[in-house]
């Protein structure tokens, strides 16, 4: 499983094609105000970003969870100490870091430590299956491992197929003793393989100080798993300047400055790039509070926690939005700190977004990202116009271009469906190990996302669909998302997933499963009739399945493939 040499060559610097150097740009002078054309970059590393913020604010408030706050100074000196004892256990540059922690102080710290001796962490859902988990293990090389008490018999159980050098648990509790000294529990012990969190930031080992090898911009930072164009997870290899990149970009986007003290509420899980670049780097990077939730279906909580802290940012997802709106009008709190909010990962409906800033005052604008880049790449202006539907246009320093979906290398002009391409500094440098798939998804320092959409006259992106989700029914093009948008806004609907099923007489069929609002009953006939004024006939659903949920990742996307799976299955039963 050890890679001793682990290096990525920037996929941006090909030579671009000739075309491609005269594109327009119409975006930029949509940018609201505030907003540069063009950013200048530190030239930095993740954890400078860090201890800048730290020898700026020492005493700022770091992290606060439930009852607890810890600044910027005390962390990073849990930070310091966890990163000399990770280097004892001999983690060195290049190693794979599997960080399996929900939203709590131990994931920061964690995240930073192993970042600060050079290696990668590979932050994974700690609600995923031991079969998930050894899957996510081999396909990036796990050296050591930071999980739940709880995790601990799947680790090991793991362990006997794959060479993981040490095991670093903690108890979600832990969060408590951060300040409280604890015993130095036999750490000495050479044979040693499972480590307490708490011991390991408490005190350093006894030895003689190891040299720090040297943590460059263009050194990978974290992988990231993404099923990209084939559906397959694949580690997409961010590096420090990549995510550094994006934190920037998006601080300068929604106006959020050092001076403020923002307020970051970091509910959205930080194990996927979304939450860890915006609700985590980025906070850093201005200096700000993070308020961490670990239980994000917990609206009153959640609510409260706005209210207490006086939240200026949060980055979310659609039903994260309309919960709060639902709750919030039950009750009487004061939500009218919140400057702005990023909604991503799927489509965000008007009234949401029209409910939510009436709500609070601030901002709710739609965003489109993906972990190739970690983590976003358009945004809707915060000031500016907002159009119904688009994922924004593109942030500075990214280029965007609709390409031709049959040969990749036709640019399509405004207003035509076609492969969203895009570069900027925020592109990841390829997939681990995965040369030929690298070469498919970046070709001449564009990325080719696999969604397709189309730009408006004015520099605003459209999404129609991921490539990957067509369906081909008698060989016309159906796209599972504009069915779902119809299908979701008949009133008896609470939500609904589409998906092509292989049919021998049409090539494929539309199938939709939905979640009846309440008790209601709905049929065949009622989806069709309903559907008849928005789609052409072979759009239409041929079948119906009424199912209790829509199964969906951890950030909201539906899990199209499951649905699919698991119909393929039922039938051959």
């Amino acid at each position: 499983m050890k890679t001793s040499n682990l290096s990525f060559s920037h996929q941006m610097d090909g030579n671009m094609n000739k075309n491609k150097q005269t594109i327009k740009k119409p975006w930029l002078d949509k940018y609201d105000s505030h907003v540069p054309k063009k950013i200048e970059y530190p030239q930095s590393t993740i954890n400078t970003l860090l201890f800048d913020a730290q020898k700026k604010f020492p005493t700022r408030i770091f992290i606060r969870y439930r009852s607890e706050e810890y600044t910027y100074q005390f962390i990073t000196k849990k930070i310091n100490t966890l990163a000399n004892n990770l280097r004892y256990l001999g983690v060195s540059k290049g190693d794979r870091v599997a960080v399996i922690l929900p939203n709590i102080p131990q994931f920061i710290i964690a995240y930073y430590a192993v970042l600060a001796v050079g290696g990668i962490v590979v932050a994974m859902n700690h609600r995923y299956t031991q079969i998930e988990l050894e899957f996510l293990f081999n396909q990036s090389g796990v050296d050591y491992v930071f999980c739940l008490d709880s995790h601990l018999d799947i680790i090991k159980s793991i362990n006997r197929k794959y060479e993981i050098r040490a095991i670093i648990f903690t108890e979600i509790s832990d969060y408590q003793y951060l300040t409280k000294k604890t015993a130095n529990q036999n750490n000495e012990n050479p044979l040693k393989k499972e480590f307490q969190f708490l011991e390991l930031i408490s005190k350093s080992f006894n030895y003689t100080q190891m040299e720090n090898e040297i943590v460059y911009p263009g050194d990978p930072a974290i992988f990231q798993f993404s099923g990209g164009t084939t559906g397959e997870p694949k580690a997409a290899v961010g590096l420090h300047r990549n995510v550094v990149a994006n934190a920037v970009q998006f601080y300068k986007w929604c106006d959020l400055k050092e001076d403020n003290e923002e307020v970051v509420l970091a509910a959205i899980p930080l194990y996927h790039v979304y939450g860890m670049v915006l609700g985590m780097n980025m906070g850093v990077a201005i200096g700000a509070k993070i308020v961490l939730i670990s239980d994000p279906t917990d609206v009153d909580y959640i609510l409260e926690q706005i209210e207490e802290n006086k939240v200026t940012f949060y980055p979310g997802v659609p039903t994260m939005y309309y919960a709060i709106n639902k709750n919030a009008k039950e009750g009487k709190r004061k939500l009218d700190s919140i400057k702005a909010c990023i909604s991503g990962s799927f489509a965000l409906h008007p009234q949401i977004k029209k409910e939510f800033e009436q709500l609070t005052g601030g901002k709710l604008i739609e965003g489109y990202g993906l972990s190739e880049a970690p983590t976003a790449t358009h945004c809707n202006p915060l000031y500016g116009k907002n159009k119904t539907g688009s994922i924004g246009m593109p942030l500075p320093d990214v280029e965007a271009l609709i390409v031709d979906l049959e040969d990749g290398e036709r640019i399509l002009s405004s207003g035509k469906i076609g492969e969203l391409i895009i570069k900027g500094p925020q592109i990841m440098a390829g997939y681990y190990q995965l040369p030929k798939e690298t070469s498919l998804a970046i070709r001449e320092g564009w990325l080719f996302t696999g969604d397709i959409a189309r730009m408006d006259e004015d520099g605003y992106f459209f999404l129609v669909d991921r490539k990957k989700s067509l369906i081909k029914v008698n060989g016309l093009q159906v796209w599972p998302n504009e069915i779902e948008k119809v299908i979701n806004s008949h009133p008896k609907v609470k939500e609904c997933g589409i998906g092509g099923i292989p049919d021998k007489k049409h090539g494929e069929r539309v199938v939709c499963w939905i979640v009846p609002e309440k008790e209601n009953r709905i049929s065949k006939q009622e989806i069709s009739d309903w559907c008849k004024s928005e789609l052409v006939s072979y759009k239409i659903p041929s079948e119906i399945i009424i199912v209790g949920k829509i199964p969906r990742t951890g950030v909201g996307k539906i899990l199209r493939r499951k649905l699919i799976a698991d119909y393929k299955g039922k039938k051959e039963v």
